[in-house]
This record gives C-alpha cells, sequence and structure tokens, in this order.
C-alpha cells in the first residue's frame, strides 16, 4: 500500500483569547492550566503566553494560548496574535452587556480578518454571579448561532466548564486539521452536550462552528 501525499497534522495549536479588560481572560487561564483562581489579577500588558498539552482521542496535542490584554491601547496589536492562530476564543462577561456588546465586534473582525477556517468560541464568563446577570443564555446561543460559533458560559472562579471549553474548541481544531490533511471534505464534528452533559461538566457548550 502506497505512502499517503497528504501532510501530517500539526501536534500543536495557537488559541488566543480576546475580550474586554476585566471579563475575566487571565482567570480562565490561569483555572485552566493551574486550577487556580485569584481575586485580583494585574492586567495583562500586551499579551500572556502560555502552553498546556491535551489528550484529543488518541491524540496529545499542545495548546499554545496567547491571552490578549483587554485595555482599548492595546486592540491594535490583537492581530499579531489571531493571525496565525487555528483558534480564538472570545469572552464576556455576563453581568456587562458592554463586555458582550464589545465581543460582537471581536467576533466580526475575526471573521474579516482572522485567517480562513479558525475555530472561533463565544464564552461568557461569572455566572457564578447569578444575581448581577445582563446578558442571558439566549442571548449568547443567538449570537453565535448567527455568526456560526461554537458557545459556552463558565465560571473562571469556580472552575465550572472551564476545562471543557478548552477540550471543546482543541477537538474542533484537530478534527478540522484532519480533515485538512487527508484531503476530505469537512464534517461537522461540533460539539453538543445534553443536558445531563451540562450538568455534570459545568460547561454549557454547543458547536454552531461552520467551516
Amino acid at each position: 500500500m502506497s505512502e499517503s501525499n497528504t501532510a501530517p497534522t500539526r501536534s500543536s495549536y495557537r488559541v488566543v483569547l480576546l475580550g474586554d479588560q476585566g471579563v475575566g481572560k487571565s482567570s480562565i487561564s490561569l483555572r485552566f492550566l493551574r486550577d487556580e483562581f485569584h481575586e485580583h489579577n494585574a492586567p495583562t500588558i500586551g499579551a500572556a503566553y502560555l502552553t498546556q498539552t491535551l489528550k484529543v482521542g488518541d491524540r496529545t496535542v499542545k495548546l499554545d494560548l496567547w491571552d490578549t490584554a483587554g485595555q482599548e491601547r492595546f486592540a491594535s496589536l490583537a492581530p499579531m496574535y489571531y493571525r496565525t492562530a487555528q483558534g480564538a476564543i472570545v469572552v464576556y462577561d455576563v453581568c456587562s452587556k458592554a463586555s458582550f456588546v464589545r465581543a460582537k465586534d471581536w467576533v466580526k473582525e475575526l471573521k474579516t480578518q482572522a485567517p480562513a477556517g479558525t475555530i472561533v468560541m463565544l464564552c461568557g464568563n461569572k455566572i457564578d454571579i447569578p444575581d448581577g446577570r445582563e446578558v442571558s443564555i439566549e442571548d449568547g446561543v443567538q449570537m453565535a448561532k448567527d455568526k456560526g460559533l461554537i458557545f459556552a458560559e463558565v465560571s473562571a472562579k469556580s472552575g465550572q466548564g472551564v476545562k471543557s471549553i478548552f477540550q471543546a474548541i482543541a477537538e474542533k481544531i484537530v478534527a478540522k486539521d484532519s480533515h485538512s490533511a487527508n484531503s476530505a471534505p469537512p464534517q461537522d464534528k461540533g460539539i453538543r452536550l445534553s443536558s445531563n452533559e451540562k450538568a455534570s461538566s459545568g460547561c454549557r457548550c454547543s458547536s454552531q462552528q461552520t467551516a
């Protein structure tokens, strides 16, 4: 049997976190990498680089995470990080309508300037503060459906759903990469958690990602 001429799949993937200052991007990253939460984190300057490995099927892959600064003065630097990324997580604070509006701007920018096929997740953080909620789950789901995104809600403070979002985006990226390497038509491997799975994992994830 002859060797396949298709390109090998990657062993590492770049994922960039985008969103307003204070939405909890750094807290999400810290919870994922070290299972820690700090009530007060210093604002990120430029971007912070972190790595973590995950199992996707029978493969071990490395995520190269770029946690970008949320301050407006650093917004022009974002393309430096997402233009070579395979995935992007746009984070908003469910207790801040303004951060959700800004998330729409980030999604629009990614859709027009990021590489074609970049996997994009919309992620609402701080669901541990239910009384302060300004953005409903339905709002997030609808935006994800309209824009073709993966959607999830998490709490960096409690850890609810955090690991699941990185697993979800890693699986989606690897699936797309594998299809490309095999020169096969892309198939939807979207991750949809049932109500029972939501209860056990804490991640309200759905996949509306389009190729």
